[in-house]
């Protein structure tokens, strides 16, 4: 449990907690309900800092940087599995002592968030989903069979810190327009990209792809009467926006909204855009001057 002073920020400040013996890096800013942004595979909360500001004028935003991730514990022997990031995510959200919370997850963070949330459902006012990994996405199957093979596995971690202009045109093409991606994008992710640890333990976690994605379909039932938003950008390349609709129909409290133009990092593309419907989702689920739960 830290200890630090709550009090309302007029930004965001670095902070960090222990989480299962782990040093995790967050972002607090703002004051009001909780509100905690988890990122996508690869991302940190360097993803949020568009949308953060805005969202910090009506909730207490906590964006962090997940274990093995960012610049928190990138331990060799951290637990690759959904349902123990998942795990995780709810230590963090006791190590900084809150209670329950609205929760918003991009890519690979919006399958934690789910599965957070089929874990301890009280503690989950509403699901933001931003693009989701799912199982009904069909884009990427092969790319994750080239990652499943032990040869390739190995080799990809050092040939992504080698060839860092494979990584800009791999984050341009998250990107409806690549002439939006804004300046400080492909310097902010090198940095954590170059930390050992950060690759490795994303493609451990795309080896357990597969299983996490049965168990996360099997897992849906259990949040049904949690208000889900659904959000995608029209021109996603990562996440199938036709599984958007799968993910409806499976979760019966869910809504979903559309960024025309959008590619699968909306926050980052169109953060105002973004913001507004996010802002008005909580809107309609959230009591009028409510406070943030602490334990």
């Amino acid at each position: 449990m830290i200890d630090q002073k709550r009090a309302q920020r007029s930004g965001p400040s670095e902070e960090w907690a222990q989480v299962d013996g782990l040093n995790v890096r967050f972002q607090r800013s703002g004051s009001g309900p909780a509100l905690v942004l988890v990122h996508g595979l690869l991302g940190y909360s360097f993803s949020w800092r568009f949308v953060t500001p805005q969202l910090a004028q009506e909730r207490e935003v906590f964006a962090l940087d997940m274990p093995g991730s960012g610049f928190s514990d990138c331990d060799a022997r951290l637990d690759p599995h959904l349902k123990s990031a998942a795990q995780r995510l709810l230590g963090f959200m006791d190590a900084v002592g809150i209670s329950a919370c609205d929760l918003v997850g991009s890519s690979y963070g919006g399958t934690t968030a789910l599965m957070a949330a089929a874990l301890a459902p009280g503690r989950i006012r509403t699901l933001v989903l931003v693009s989701p990994a799912n199982p009904w996405s069909k884009i990427g199957r092969t790319r994750l069979s080239l990652l499943n093979l032990p040869l390739m596995s190995s080799i990809f971690p050092r040939a992504a810190r080698i060839c860092t202009p494979l990584n800009a045109l791999s984050l341009s093409r998250m990107f409806g327009d690549s002439r939006r991606m804004p300046t400080d994008t492909v310097r902010g992710y090198s940095l954590v990209l170059a930390r050992h640890g950060v690759l490795e333990h994303a493609v451990k976690i795309v080896r357990t792809w597969h299983t996490d994605m049965r168990e996360i379909e099997a897992a849906l039932p259990k949040i049904a009467d949690i208000p889900v938003l659904l959000l995608w950008g029209s021109k996603d390349r990562v996440v199938d926006a036709g599984s958007a609709e799968v993910l409806r129909q499976r979760l019966h409290m869910a809504q979903m909204a559309v960024i025309r133009g959008a590619g699968h990092l909306p926050y980052e593309e169109r953060p105002e855009e973004f913001s507004s419907i996010v802002l008005d989702f909580l809107a309609q689920h959230s009591p009028a001057g409510s406070k943030r739960e602490v334990t």
